[in-house]
């Protein structure tokens, strides 16, 4: 039962983390990663609906990276999402990680997505 336990911690922390960010009334940037893609959503505060997503599951991606769960994969959705929300007037957020630790693929798409002009 290790691999529940560990899904349990994990959830655990995206819990506590979802809890501060609820309170920030921001915009925020989910994350979710499996073995093979990378997702990204941006949430509304109010209502929590999606208002942009970008992953690796998307054709477009696809074809530029066949094997999603890469880190330049996750640098290009991090752009990706960064460019769809400045388009749709969304600069600052809160990034919810979804309790993954932050190194790897999670830290490539939030730097993109801050060099890309996001503030987080």
């Amino acid at each position: 039962m290790l691999l529940n336990t560990i899904k349990q911690a994990r959830l655990r922390r995206a819990k506590a983390t979802r809890i501060k960010i609820s309170n920030s009334k921001r915009f925020r940037l989910l994350v979710h990663k499996s073995n093979n893609h990378i997702y990204a959503q941006i949430l509304d505060p109010s209502s929590n609906n999606v208002v942009v997503s970008a992953s690796t599951v998307e054709a477009e991606v696809k074809k530029q990276y066949p094997n999603g769960g890469t880190v330049e994969a996750a640098r290009y959705i991090g752009q990706l999402v960064a460019k769809k929300s400045l388009d749709s007037q969304i600069s600052e957020i809160a990034f919810d990680r979804s309790g993954f630790k932050y190194h790897g693929r999670i830290k490539a798409l939030a730097d993109a997505a801050r060099s890309a002009g996001m503030k987080f």
